[in-house]
């Protein structure tokens, strides 16, 4: 069992936050206890696309310093997506090429109920022809 802390570095006034996450909710509400991140800041699966909190830069020194492993934005939404699809993170180093498989697997199963797309509808800005009438 893991926390994780993400690279990412979005602005909230005067702070730079990422995402915290873990792989139970119970692992991610200890290390918020720990680095001193109050509870109300959950974000909970039902409000968002999964259990996390967002940290300050000094809080996830603090987090780090505690135990918690270091992964990419892009492998914390990979994870998460995996969460929703799976019911846990799984590791954070085959997250991106999970996430590829899962789309692709996706887009298979989608390709075989539709069938072959339909011809694209005409742009409006592409010129109408009338089949009787030449265009110049």
């Amino acid at each position: 069992m893991s926390v994780y802390v993400d690279d990412m570095r979005a602005k909230f006034g005067r702070l730079v936050m990422c995402h915290m996450l873990a792989d139970t909710d119970a692992e991610l509400h200890a290390m918020a206890d720990r680095i001193g991140v109050a509870r109300r800041w959950w974000q909970s699966p039902e409000k968002t696309s999964g259990s996390h909190y967002d940290i300050a830069l000094s809080k996830r020194a603090l987090a780090v310093q505690s135990g918690a492993i270091e992964i990419t934005w892009r492998q914390a939404s990979a994870m998460n997506a995996r969460r929703r699809v799976c019911g846990e993170l799984g590791p954070p180093e085959t997250a991106l090429a999970w996430l590829i498989e899962h789309r692709e697997k996706q887009r298979r199963a989608n390709a075989l109920q539709t069938g072959p797309a339909d011809p694209p509808a005409p742009c409006a800005s592409a010129p109408l022809t009338n089949a009787l009438v030449p265009v110049a």
